[in-house]
């Protein structure tokens, strides 16, 4: 088991052991804990894209600036709260036509959760996701709008609950 201490921009972990008490810490800051989440969310069969509009352009842009895999872009797209022990995770992704979301859901949390927890000894405790569009094979205009599925009745009141 992990003991951690929340540093503000990161967590402490000592991991403790009979021979290793007095061996030093390990700090873990937040953007590490959001770029193994970012990156064990595009590893997942139906994601074609995390983040939406400034972020995913951001992201875009740096990647090819400094040549890097996209990891900096995948923190930037995932939201994390760190605690003493524990992580929430939140992000926006776009998936490919055809897949089952609620599927989907289960397996991004199961890859996040196997990631972050191996890696940090943090305990993921929630995982939020927002499906924000559907990536349609064939269809180039990826404009990134944020509000495409709009009400259609033209009235302010809610067609469903």
């Amino acid at each position: 088991m992990a003991d951690t201490e929340n540093l503000g921009t990161g967590t402490t972990t000592d991991r403790r052991s009979e021979g290793s008490r007095d061996r030093g810490r390990t700090t873990i800051a937040d953007n590490v804990v959001a770029a193994i989440a970012g990156i064990a969310i595009r590893e997942t069969d139906g994601v074609h894209s995390i983040g939406r509009g400034a972020s995913k352009a951001l992201g875009a842009v740096t990647g090819r600036m400094t040549g890097s895999s996209g990891s900096s872009a995948a923190g930037r797209a995932v939201k994390v709260e760190v605690g003493e022990k524990q992580a929430a995770i939140d992000v926006d992704v776009k998936v490919e036509y055809g897949t089952t979301i609620h599927e989907l859901a289960d397996r991004i949390r199961t890859n996040v959760t196997d990631a972050v927890e191996s890696m940090t000894g943090l305990d993921v405790v929630e995982i939020n996701i927002v499906v924000f569009d559907v990536h349609i094979p064939g269809d180039d205009d990826d404009d990134d709008s944020d509000d495409q599925g709009g009400s259609r009745s033209g009235g302010s009141s809610p067609r469903v609950q």
